[in-house]
């Protein structure tokens, strides 16, 4: 009679199984615009469609660039660590499912056993006997109240937060790469600009020391000039030593020592990308700390339910069978045979409510989660429309700038050739080249600034687009 009683036991488990006391989720609700603010004409048109969507620095168009970031994904070793937190995050939630399964053990014995004669109640019996046994065992919670099943859920929602997390890595990385690299070639264009600068300055310097030589000019005239030609060279120093910090950065990006890595100058100039604006939706799925800010609200509330489980009895059933002798070879044979099975309830009377604090605490860590999610959201917005306001005004800052170079170059011109004919001071002069160097170094600036905010923007965007 205990066999049919224990089946209908069993089936009345397996059907409440099917409980879980996880609440509903739905991702936590922020209200958000339905477009952005700071659209702008700077913005005409999109990459080829046949471009890779996350090769998103290709819009540079080079090579040298296209090679680092490759160099960043192989050698990073922050890059490293978040790829292994993520396969621990895959193991937990592989661990958790199994919870799902019975688990079999199997195992064997044989001993030699000397009783004591004074040992308590002894009441007869051999003084020396052997047990030999071998047998499997099985135990088996029913997930009456889906405490197993919320747990496998969520741990694979933090692991796919802790993917999200090695995207969001991995992005970071490349954009501070491409950040550095883009600062690294403004400098390299300062030098230029400088180096030009100073090649001029001597030529001033040395008509000033004809002029001098011959009456045309004064001590203070030579002196001025070469208070120009000096401080030209001294930027160049400084903009060298800037150039090597850029270049260390590097190299600990791509994971290389900096004693060992070096980068070429260049001259060539980079175009500027003509990046396109993505829907607020499509920021909400690209970006990958929002992902993972959203997966670990799913967490947060699948442990509600693993809490509020804790609350009611849990039922295991567990069972042995084997083989069991008191010695000789014949172990597995019909005598020999031992089989137990049954449930087992456990359930709590009183804990003081530490369970119910228990579920207290998950549904904080809920809110605590859902408050960081909207937060992160809200900061993926603010960024986006930063870079947009910074890039549509930065463009508009690049012409204006572009024509008061073009005007002190002119008047740095007419100033040298008044100075030649003895119609002005070299103080003109100096005051002229002093304007136009400035213009020249702010170009190359604001042309910088406006592909580093490209890359601000498709780091605020989660990545490429295509």
């Amino acid at each position: 009679m205990r066999t049919p009683r224990l089946l209908a036991a069993v089936s009345t488990a397996a059907m409440l199984s099917a409980c879980s006391l996880a609440p509903p989720y739905a991702p936590p609700t922020i209200a958000v615009a339905p477009t952005y603010k700071e659209l702008g004409p700077w913005t005409p048109a999109a990459p080829a469609d046949a471009q890779p969507r996350g090769v998103w620095w290709a819009m540079f168009s080079d090579p040298v660039l296209d090679d680092l970031e490759a160099r960043v994904e192989k050698a990073n070793p922050d890059l490293a660590a978040a790829a292994a937190a993520y396969d621990q995050a895959n193991a937990l939630t592989a661990q958790a499912r199994a919870g799902l399964f019975p688990e079999l053990d199997g195992g064997a014995l044989t001993q030699d056993t000397h009783r004591s004669d004074n040992a308590p109640l002894r009441t007869g019996g051999p003084n020396n006997y052997a047990a030999n046994q071998v047998g499997v065992s099985l135990a088996y919670e029913l997930d009456l109240w889906g405490r197993v099943r919320n747990l496998v859920a969520a741990s694979g929602d933090r692991a796919q937060a802790s993917a999200a997390d090695l995207q969001s890595v991995r992005l970071s990385l490349q954009a501070a790469l491409a950040d550095d690299y883009l600062a690294l070639r403004s400098l390299d264009a300062q030098d230029r600009l400088l180096r030009d600068t100073a090649g001029a300055y001597a030529r001033a310097l040395q008509l000033t020391q004809v002029l001098h030589d011959g009456g045309a000019a004064t001590g203070l005239d030579v002196g001025r000039a070469q208070t120009q030609l000096s401080t030209a060279k001294a930027l160049i120093s400084d903009v060298g030593a800037q150039r090597a910090l850029y270049e260390h950065a590097i190299a600990a990006l791509v994971g290389e020592s900096a004693s060992q890595f070096s980068l070429a100058p260049t001259t060539a100039a980079l175009p500027q990308p003509h990046v396109p604006v993505s829907a607020p939706s499509l920021l909400l799925q690209r970006r990958p700390d929002v992902v993972a800010a959203e997966r670990r609200a799913a967490a947060a509330n699948a442990q509600i339910g693993v809490a509020r489980a804790a609350l009611f009895p849990s039922l295991t059933i567990s069972g042995s069978s084997g083989w069991q002798s008191s010695g000789g070879i014949d172990l597995i044979a019909a005598p020999n045979t031992f089989w137990m099975i049954g449930p087992q309830l456990l359930g709590a009377i009183f804990d003081g409510g530490r369970r119910k604090a228990g579920v207290q605490q998950a549904r904080a860590v809920f809110d605590q989660a859902s408050a960081e999610y909207r937060a992160t959201v809200l900061n993926a917005f603010r960024g986006v429309e930063d870079q947009l306001a910074l890039s549509n005004r930065l463009a508009v800052e690049a012409q204006d700038q572009q024509e008061a170079t073009q005007a002190a170059q002119r008047t740095e011109a007419l100033a040298l050739t008044s100075y030649r004919q003895g119609a002005s001071t070299y103080l003109d002069v100096v005051t002229a080249q002093t304007a136009a160097l400035q213009a020249e170094r702010a170009v190359i600036v604001l042309n910088s600034r406006r592909l580093q905010a490209s890359v601000d923007l498709v780091r605020a965007l989660g990545g490429g687009w295509g």
